[in-house]
């Protein structure tokens, strides 16, 4: 069996400081700029404050990984170095990487310091995998969220590399590194920038009747009745209405959060290293009450007890949870 280290998300310091206390074997996070897929205005960390959080997780027994993980545009590759060289100066455990520019850079000047590949990569075949091994020196990949557990059970025995995979948070449909949809109308890439929906470009506006219509650029995204709990407006979940579906329907994914919790030992059985938990934009309780929770379900099966899984549906988005392709494939 592995290790099953629990990977926990961590979007300010307060967070991550909750994170470890809970139990995080160990904690993701950026710098205060694009170098990072969750580039939202009150997230992240300053240098100063990634060092501080070094400190306090290492003192407790955690790791910390910095997430670099979108893709520099032309002429701007010097601020994923200065983040590099930033994160292996601070001392953090190993850089999650997307670009194969940034892992270049980092396996030549930084060869101390693991590198992890990114979901953003979208690297799910046993060729793709041995490439990022073989020429940058990759310890670890991170899963998309279509594989099977039949297939990653199969993929392990292909590649020479740790496997971390999503077991809690954004269901993540959409190819993953590819996400062009929010660029589209903001004009800021997801995978460039590292956001998606800007909050600068977000409106809500109320209607005669009691609805509330989000906007994203000036483009209805959805629209709520008066008893409807408003959700933030990204494209890839909102409904909209069509010549089939006059009433708006969701296009592309519905809101709901992956929550694998049943399939933690069959995980492991398949030889997965890591689990990881979806949320770095997420409050500092959901980040305490999810992290509690699969500390103590993880803790369970070393232990060779049966998991005892806390109830995280209030805490899911939507209110709703799936297994998704992990079991079986059932596309829409």
């Amino acid at each position: 069996m592995s290790l099953a280290e629990l990977i926990c998300p961590a979007g300010t310091p307060a967070a991550l400081r909750t994170a470890v206390d809970a139990g995080a074997d160990a904690v993701y996070c950026g710098f205060q700029d694009a170098t990072n897929a969750r580039n939202f205005p009150g997230l992240n960390f300053t240098p100063d404050e990634l060092q501080d959080a070094v400190v306090y997780a290492h003192m407790r027994g955690a790791k910390v990984l910095l997430a670099l993980n979108t893709y520099p545009p032309a002429g701007r590759v010097d601020l994923w170095r200065e983040a590099a060289d930033a994160g292996a100066r601070i001392g953090v455990d190993a850089f999650i990487v997307a670009d194969m520019g940034v892992a270049d850079y980092i396996a030549r000047t930084h060869p101390q310091v693991r590198l992890h590949l990114s979901v953003q990569a979208a690297a799910s075949s046993p060729e793709a995998i041995r490439y990022y091994c073989d020429n940058f020196g990759v310890k670890r990949v991170v899963l998309p969220r279509i594989l099977t557990i039949a297939e990653i059970r199969e993929l392990r025995k292909e590649i020479p590399c740790e496997i971390e995979t999503f077991i809690f948070g954004n269901h993540g449909l959409m190819v993953e590194g590819r996400c062009s949809l929010t660029n589209y109308l903001t004009g800021q890439s997801t995978n460039m920038d590292g956001v998606c929906s800007p909050a600068s470009d977000v409106e809500y506006v109320r209607g005669a009747d009691g609805s509330l219509s989000s906007q994203l650029a000036g483009f209805t995204i959805d629209r709520f009745g008066a008893d409807e709990k408003a959700g933030y407006p990204t494209i890839c979940k909102g409904r909209y209405a069509a010549p089939h579906r006059p009433e708006g329907y969701y296009a592309f994914e519905e809101p709901v959060s992956l929550n694998l919790s049943r399939l933690l030992p069959e995980l492991i059985e398949a030889g997965v290293h890591a689990f990881k938990i979806e949320g770095r934009q997420r409050s500092k309780s959901y980040v305490r009450n999810v992290v509690a929770a699969f500390r103590a379900a993880v803790d369970d099966i070393r232990a060779g007890r049966e998991a005892n899984i806390a109830d995280l549906v209030a805490l899911t988005e939507g209110q709703k949870q799936t297994q998704g392709a992990f079991e079986t494939k059932k596309w829409r």
